[in-house]
């Protein structure tokens, strides 16, 4: 457990030194003041937490000042930590009752997509699992080949296609060739879409209908990988994509490269949606399941 905590603080070491890390200088053995209240709103919205999440967390810590009778600001530093924890849900518990279980993996271009899709690769296959990867991001090469790359090194097989072909044929057939084969996971790499562009969307849920008419009740979950260094703005894409496509829940790729993990708060206020994974580093085990105790402390620096 200690090594958990320790790759969590480690992963989070950006956001809590760049962010929190002034927390020590006005969280001292003084008087809680408006100033206290002023800066600690300061250090939340720069932290990316969001305004309304900001506002609703400044709002709870005043009630238990004034109910608890806390003078010190000092005192304010464990009341944070766990008003931040309750914020935060922890990563569901999955029970894949169908085989092939379908995974739809979207997200902007540049998120990590494809690097996340081969961390869960391998995660799933040290729990004893066969997997089928498609390649449906048909309009970028270097996609399909970034994905064959990674396939060989899991020896995972890919189904692609021609380039420029239909995405939808692509995932339409890795579906069919994975419930043919018995294989416990598929999943789809789909292009990186912007959520702003209308028609790139619509296309996205095209390859969302094709899947479920090669297997009904497909796909069993659709994932987002957000880039976290994109702060305030992948809550934008997290809603998009929702919207489009009913993500299930949500991946943060590239958290220990960020001082803008406060998101996560916003995302799960606004969004309801679970965090699933996290990127703290560039190895294939340093994506782990989402903790919310470690990130409550890891954020802070504790």
């Amino acid at each position: 457990m200690a090594d958990v905590f320790a790759k969590w603080r480690n992963g989070l070491a950006k956001t809590s030194k760049t962010a929190f890390g002034r927390l020590a200088t006005f969280l001292g053995a003084t008087e809680i003041t408006q100033e206290t209240w002023d800066d600690l709103e300061t250090l939340l919205v720069q932290a990316d937490v969001g305004i309304e999440t900001t506002t609703e967390i400044l709002d709870s810590l005043r009630r238990l000042v004034q109910s608890q009778g806390l003078t010190r600001s000092d005192e304010l530093s464990e009341a944070l930590r766990a008003e931040l924890r309750a914020r935060l849900d922890p990563a569901p518990a999955f029970h894949w009752k169908d085989k092939p279980a379908v995974i739809m993996v979207v997200g902007v271009n540049g998120s990590g997509k494809t690097t996340t899709i081969a961390k869960l690769g391998q995660r799933f296959q040290a729990e004893g699992k066969t997997l089928l990867f498609g390649a449906a991001d048909t309009f970028r090469a270097a996609a399909v080949d970034q994905l064959q790359v990674w396939g060989d090194r899991l020896k995972v097989d890919v189904v692609s296609g021609a380039p420029e072909s239909d995405p939808g044929a692509v995932a339409f057939n890795t579906v069919q060739s994975g419930a043919a084969r018995g294989v416990d996971f598929v999943i789809i790499d789909t292009a990186g879409r912007l959520h702003t562009r209308f028609n790139l969307m619509e296309e996205l849920k095209k390859v969302q209908r094709v899947v479920g008419k090669a297997l009904p009740g497909a796909p069993h979950a659709v994932w987002l990988v957000l880039d976290a260094t994109t702060g305030q703005n992948a809550l934008q894409q997290a809603k998009a994509f929702k919207e489009a496509v009913g993500v299930t829940g949500v991946i943060l790729s590239k958290l220990d490269s960020s001082a803008r993990g406060g998101m996560t708060f916003a995302i799960q206020r606004e969004l309801g949606l679970p965090i699933l994974f996290a990127g703290l580093g560039e190895k294939p085990e340093d994506l782990i399941p989402f903790d919310p105790d470690a990130f409550a402390q890891g954020i802070l620096g504790q």
